[in-house]
């Protein structure tokens, strides 16, 4: 297995050849090694880096901070560099946690939440550490044998406290986060041919070979032959095959420290049309040599192209069906089910062509070329192709899902199916467990009792992708032998599962040119796809919820009907404006307060400027007229008692509420009894009418009947 680890206090994991790895920085030039070998062979190190990031406090996949690095070929050593910075010495000392993961961005969960049925939800790999470590700290997470491609970093703070929190009134802060890439990779990587022997010498350093895997490969074998050691007998060599991959590492070792002269790896269905990494190692003393001869041998077979081939056999322009291309029973026994090689190979699948539909952004549709059918026999697999490798395809959800007829499978038969990344499993008859050389497919069962089958798989990795299915008879395989299952398949690439329900709403990211997904859910759902019903709010708690934001309003109507009985017609005008546009959450972009509001409403200027001009207007009057008067407002201890110190109170309790007591959860309860106090402190500081105004004076000045014109002008000449 390859090695990963972190560096600094977060996480020591760095052992074996990665130690040996690291040693490789502090050699001497390859001209001044003593190992002929390895002096033609150079290292160089490559350095990547991207702009840095504010973090945020998680509460959906839109919070976190994506970081995307491109691994070039014959990578020997990846490391990268964490840095943190804070924004101002205030800074809580909060934990960060930082995700990896190969192909595609990682999958988290940090709020523990569940995942809708069939989703495939492997536990990332990740690094924790408080923002005090990794600032004293150079914390680093090193991996050898990386495999080459996209690589992806999420970086975020710890869950939300959904604390609605005003601006200015509590200090801020800025965590940033910066990770660098250095890269060692190998100049010159010697290639090992198909079927021919290659000398190797090792003494103290590796040596790096790389095997070009062709396309229909069923079993590549990796042979060590004429081992010897200097000193000893035996094999002392370790064998490192594949790449390292995260979350998931299916990279193989193989060592050889027995006596035999020779030792081989066997690799079922190994990666197709690629570049394969061979490491090989000694395990014997220092400066002791040892020598073998490496050889590959592959085991290729030949696909049958069902649709080409019946394709070319009927008319091309006539229509064609399921029908037209189903194989006949003596077809199946003569061509099929034939064992001895032909050419290349005997054939070993059944090969669908599959058309790709790009709809939309991350919307991609699959098809068989021949319709939604394929055919499925007990001779050998059919297997489609899924090209997910345009770099553009892993920040989606991926759907599979498997239909077929009710009287096409029965209690004895079983149609099994498996998905894989970079090659098919093709062993159906010796097991069912979808495991390739480097892949741990996803099964998938077409039962009697179940007659459909899906699989989502959230952000795939960029890669070829292979949906093989076989017809399997465990009890009796007799019974498979002309049995033939026409399953229906719908494969397609969302951007969200159900774009996020009926609680959700599907967003799309964007970092730099890459493009993805999330959901951001509502009324208490969570979950990828916004499926978690734990802390969902009933029907009737989001109708009284909104009940309660609207209705609450109608306590404006105490000081709307204060201040017209007190002939205060502004002021009244002012309450019911507020009143109208607040009760249905409308905001009128006609005033600069109400424009300032809709940028940023939790600001300290939107709530403090309108109040300071307030106080500023208020206190100039209330001077005025006390120097205009002789005396000052209020004259009477009653007036304190009953209205102002009652009114006072109720604001000063709705400012503490607005600015330090509400969260995303009780936002419609406290907002609510915010509207009820600032409606009531309105009416208890509302000041009396004038001496000389009487009730309601005010609504006496617009008169509601017709009144007869007359003329009161004097008359100063007449006319004779």
């Amino acid at each position: 297995m390859g090695r990963v680890g972190a560096g600094g206090t977060a996480r020591e994991a760095a052992t074996g050849s990665l130690l040996l790895l690291l040693l490789l920085l502090a050699r001497p030039p390859p001209a001044a090694a003593s190992n002929s070998k390895e002096s033609e062979a150079g290292l160089v190190s490559e350095h990547f880096s991207q702009a840095p990031q504010k973090l945020s406090f998680y509460s959906w996949y839109g919070s976190t901070r994506l970081f995307h690095f491109r691994v070039p070929p014959d990578t020997v050593l990846l490391r990268w560099l964490l840095h943190v910075s804070q924004g101002s010495p205030s800074c809580t000392d909060e934990e960060i946690t930082v995700h990896f993961r190969y192909g595609a961005p990682p999958v988290i969960n940090p709020l523990g939440t569940s995942f809708p049925d069939n989703t495939l939800s492997h536990a990332s790999f990740h690094i924790r550490a408080l923002l005090s470590t990794l600032m004293l700290d150079n914390t680093s997470v090193n991996i050898s044998h990386p495999a080459p491609g996209d690589w992806f970093l999420v970086a975020h703070l710890p869950p939300s406290s959904q604390k609605i929190q005003v601006k200015g009134f509590v200090p801020t802060c800025a965590y940033i986060f910066q990770p660098d890439m250095l890269v060692m990779r190998v100049v010159e990587v010697s290639t090992l041919e198909p079927d021919v022997p290659l000398p190797q010498t090792l003494l103290s350093y590796p040596s790096y070979l790389k095997i070009f895997v062709p396309e229909y490969t069923q079993e590549l074998r990796l042979e060590l032959q004429g081992c010897v050691s200097s000193v000893s007998p035996g094999c002392p060599v370790r064998v490192t095959v594949g790449a390292t991959t995260l979350p998931r590492n299916f990279q193989r070792v193989l060592t050889c420290t027995g006596l035999a002269p020779s030792c081989h790896l066997l690799l079922s269905s190994p990666p197709w049309g690629r570049w394969l990494q061979v490491t090989f190692e000694s395990l014997a003393e220092p400066h002791v040599t040892v020598g073998f001869t490496a050889k590959a041998v592959f085991t290729v077979c030949r696909p049958w192209s069902v649709t080409i081939h019946h394709l070319i056999q009927n008319n091309p322009n006539q229509t064609y069906d399921t029908s037209a291309i189903q194989l006949s029973q003596s077809a199946v026994h003569r061509d099929l089910g034939r064992s001895s090689r032909v050419d290349s190979g005997p054939f070993c699948l059944l090969n669908y062509p599959v058309l790709r539909e790009d709809t939309d952004v991350v919307s991609v549709h699959f098809q068989p070329l021949n319709g939604a059918f394929v055919l499925v026999h007990s001779s050998m697999p059919s297997v489609m192709q899924l090209r997910l490798d345009t770099g553009m395809d892993s920040g989606g959800s991926f759907i599979i899902v498997l239909r077929t007829n009710k009287t096409e499978v029965t209690n004895g038969t079983l149609v099994a199916a498996c998905v894989n990344a970079a090659s098919p499993f093709l062993s159906f008859n010796t097991s069912l467990n979808c495991t390739t050389a480097f892949f741990q497919g996803y099964p998938m069962f077409l039962r009697a009792s179940s007659h459909m089958a899906n699989l989502i798989m959230p952000f795939p990795e960029t890669d070829n992708w292979y949906l093989s299915l076989q017809l399997v008879c465990p009890e009796s395989p007799e019974d498979c032998e002309q049995a033939v299952v026409r399953v229906e398949t719908i494969l397609y690439l969302v951007p969200c599962l159900n774009d996020c329900g009926p609680y959700g709403q599907c967003l799309l990211l964007r970092r730099y040119g890459y493009v993805y997904a999330g959901c951001s859910c509502k009324a208490g759902w969570r979950g990828w796809s916004c499926t978690d019903n734990s802390t969902a709010q009933t029907v009737a708690q989001q109708r009284a919820a909104a009940l309660l934001l609207t209705l609450s309003n109608l306590m404006f109507l105490a000081p709307i009907a204060i201040s017209l009985h007190r002939s205060f017609l502004v002021e009244a005008s002012v309450y019911f404006y507020t009143m109208f546009f607040s009760t249905v959450l409308l905001v009128l972009g006609t005033l600069v307060i109400a424009m300032s509001l809709q940028m940023d409403r939790r600001g300290i200027w939107n709530l403090m400027g309108p109040c300071v001009f307030a106080f500023v207007i208020m206190a100039s009057m209330w001077i005025y007229r006390c120097g205009h008067r002789g005396q000052c407002y209020p004259t009477s201890w009653q007036r304190w008692v009953f209205y102002l110190l009652p009114g006072i109170s109720m604001a000063s309790v709705g400012i503490a509420m607005y600015t330090s007591m509400m969260t995303s959860d009780n936002y419609y309860y406290t907002h609510s009894i915010w509207h009820i106090l600032l409606a009531g402190s309105a009416a208890f500081l509302l000041p009396p009418r004038e001496e000389k105004a009487g009730s309601w004076a005010c609504l006496q000045k617009f008169p509601c009947h017709y009144q007869i014109c007359r003329n009161d002008r004097d008359e100063l000449y007449t006319v004779t």
